[in-house]
């Protein structure tokens, strides 16, 4: 992979020029591509490019255009400018989550083995039931309440084509993992979300299976690439499956509650 040639295109087609989703639309400034949503969907900045003298005042800008937003982000790439913004934004009043890494994968380099472990069957979601098992691996795994995420699949069980199509593994009666797939509009990118497995079922092949089930849907829709925000601990599996790292992403949030 010519990671600097992908990571361009990814810039270009998911962070500076994205297509729009049902219920919000794109604002594009001279340095800012923003999101504007509903309330409760994803507010914030997605691509940036400033330099030393305007950085704090575009920062201020959005800080304002944002003001009736409880709660927005700006995600921060590691090859952002200037080098200093997380420390502007910082000081701005933004808070920084956890960081992840940027993996990306061309498909049809990736060996496709979607079956999984004896005693698991991977469940299409295409109802609000299933949505329902995806917010309880979720809340299992990962904490906090993702309601919005089965909200946001339940939504789009009645669009054609799915702009999201989540996945379930099933033990018996019992969800053991979930993952979603999100097939963004004029892109060579979907994006990989998800993907927790309880910890009893770890270590099996479950997340390979998951990973490998939606890089066929990705194939089918058209999509050459797979791309990943991927924590600490799905970093080194996803390496394994052929992922190439290409940069950190940090979540930075501003609160007006």
């Amino acid at each position: 992979m010519d990671r600097n040639a992908v990571l361009a295109q990814f810039n270009d087609q998911l962070r500076r020029e994205p297509a729009a989703e049902p219920g919000s639309r794109i604002e594009r400034d001279d340095h800012v591509t923003r999101i504007v949503a509903a309330d409760g969907d994803w507010n914030g900045v997605l691509w940036s490019d400033l330099s030393a003298a305007d950085a704090d005042a575009v920062i201020a800008a959005q800080v304002a255009r944002f003001a009736d937003v409880g709660e927005w982000e700006w995600k921060h790439y590691s090859y952002d400018q200037p080098a200093d913004l997380p420390e502007r934004l910082t000081a701005a009043g933004f808070a920084a989550e956890q960081p992840e890494t940027l993996l990306v994968a061309e498909i049809a380099a990736l060996d496709l083995d979607p079956r999984p472990p004896a005693g698991v069957r991977l469940v299409p979601v295409d109802d609000a039931a299933g949505a329902t098992a995806v917010v309880r691996v979720h809340n299992e795994v990962f904490g906090g309440d993702h309601q919005a995420t089965g909200a946001a699949i339940t939504a789009a069980l009645g669009r054609h084509p799915r702009p999201v199509q989540a996945v379930v593994a099933m033990a018996g009666d019992t969800p053991v993992s979930a993952a979603r797939i999100e097939f963004p509009g004029g892109s060579d990118f979907a994006s990989l979300w998800g993907g927790g497995t309880l910890p009893s079922w770890r270590g099996r092949g479950v997340f390979r299976a998951l990973v490998a089930h939606r890089a066929v849907l990705a194939r089918d829709r058209g999509y050459r690439y797979l791309q990943v925000d991927a924590s600490p601990d799905s970093r080194p599996i996803l390496g394994r499956l052929g992922f190439t790292e290409l940069a950190t992403t940090t979540p930075f949030i501003y609160s007006s509650r």
